[in-house]
């Protein structure tokens, strides 16, 4: 849902629902800082109050599992929220994750889990490569460094196991029409990582 209108919202709800057949068992509201940037704090977060509202209510009337939030930048989001989260509770995040995240958006999305009290297996991750794996800064890093052991996996693989950290997310989101390229993401999910380079790795960005 890329609208913070409530009647827009209960508008496209039902025809999510009409239109898979089923409920969903999420819906999203998708990129809200576009309707939050350049408000005031609390006419920014009545607005966000209000989306919210719509959507809770679909969820007690059975028209979709539980919703959530989907941003690409948090910031105006947790602006928003900064002085009450009253009434705007949602069931899962969705936030860009990975290294290509500024530090600021990073911190944001962070906010965000923990001022909402969204628990780390309903927060989700998208965008881990920012595009594509097919952007030449991929094939001219080196991330072994982040792993905890020694593996033979793609600078890619890397990326997205690194993904799951930046921020905390047990589910990353990416598309992709090659099996074999899913496969490869499938077995980098498993990978073990370096608590201790991902903590000098978020030091050093927030002191850039």
């Amino acid at each position: 849902m890329h609208s913070l209108d409530p009647a827009r919202l209960r508008e496209a709800v039902e025809r999510s629902a009409d239109d898979l057949g089923r409920s969903p068992d999420v819906v999203f509201l998708h990129n809200p800082e576009l309707g939050l940037s350049g408000r005031s704090g609390k006419e920014a977060h009545d607005r966000l109050a209000d989306a919210s509202a719509v959507l809770a209510s679909a969820v007690a009337a059975g028209s979709c599992g539980t919703w959530g939030i989907a941003t690409w930048d948090a910031r105006p989001v947790a602006e928003a929220i900064e002085r009450s989260a009253s009434g705007i509770q949602p069931g899962a995040l969705l936030l860009r994750a990975g290294l290509s995240v500024a530090e600021p958006i990073l911190a944001a999305g962070e906010t965000l889990c923990r001022v909402l009290g969204v628990p780390s297996e309903c927060r989700w991750g998208m965008s881990p490569f920012s595009g594509s794996t097919a952007d030449p800064v991929w094939s001219a890093l080196d991330l072994g460094a982040f792993l905890a052991a020694e593996a033979e996996v793609s600078t890619p693989q890397a990326a997205f196991r690194l993904a799951y950290e930046l921020p905390p997310v047990t589910r990353v989101a990416v598309g992709t029409s090659n099996a074999e390229h899913l496969r490869d993401l499938v077995h980098a999910a498993e990978l073990a990582v370096s608590e201790g380079a991902i903590r000098r790795y978020r030091e050093l960005i927030k002191a850039a």
